[in-house]
């Protein structure tokens, strides 16, 4: 689903679940933008979320609930509130 700004869901619920560090679980995911084993980049609907580690997989991901579940050696979660606007992966890297 493309990008557009009049389709931001800012109601619907937004939840993170974090078990022992191995496990996430978030609700009100758009979109994923990026994943490797050490990141993963996904909007949700109260901002860009940054999840950051080690042995990172993606063990769920339902667009169509906005539910995804992460398995691995979670570090950090970081939001950017207004990751959209300022542009894609790239253009964030090399600021």
């Amino acid at each position: 689903m493309p990008y557009d700004e009049k389709s931001i869901r800012t109601d619907a619920p937004h939840h993170l679940i974090l078990e022992g560090r191995e496990q996430l679980s978030v609700s009100g995911v758009e979109e994923v933008e990026s994943f490797d084993e050490t990141q993963i980049v996904m909007y949700t609907t109260k901002g860009t979320l940054i999840v950051r580690g080690g042995d990172l997989h993606i063990e769920k991901l339902s667009l169509d609930g906005g539910d995804l579940k992460v398995e691995g050696e979670i570090d950090s979660l970081t939001y950017e509130d207004s990751g959209r606007d300022k542009g894609r992966l790239f253009s964030r890297l090399f600021r």
